[in-house]
């Protein structure tokens, strides 16, 4: 399964959510970004991105976008072979 990281705070709704669908997607675990603990790493993700919403989510080294992007590309059927991985 691709590495999933994900810019995020403690209490934003919108991340429990992200954080719901891709655990009900069977992964393991995410590595959180959490911004409001360090207003740099907001500056790094708005960079990276161009966003200053969270959350900001990446599968392996796909940048997906924030949860509306998420969820839209399960709907796709386009986030479970991102989910996947490569093939070997």
């Amino acid at each position: 399964m691709a590495p999933v990281r994900m810019y995020c705070t403690a209490v934003c709704p919108y991340c429990i959510a992200a954080e719901r669908l891709l655990m009900a997607k069977g992964v393991a675990g995410i590595h959180k970004i959490r911004v409001d603990l360090d207003p740099g790493r907001r500056d790094e993700m708005t960079a990276r991105t161009g966003r200053r919403t969270v959350p900001q989510i990446w599968i392996g080294d796909t940048w997906v976008g924030g949860f509306d992007d998420l969820s839209a590309l399960d709907r796709q059927g386009r986030l479970d072979p991102l989910l996947a991985g490569p093939p070997d």
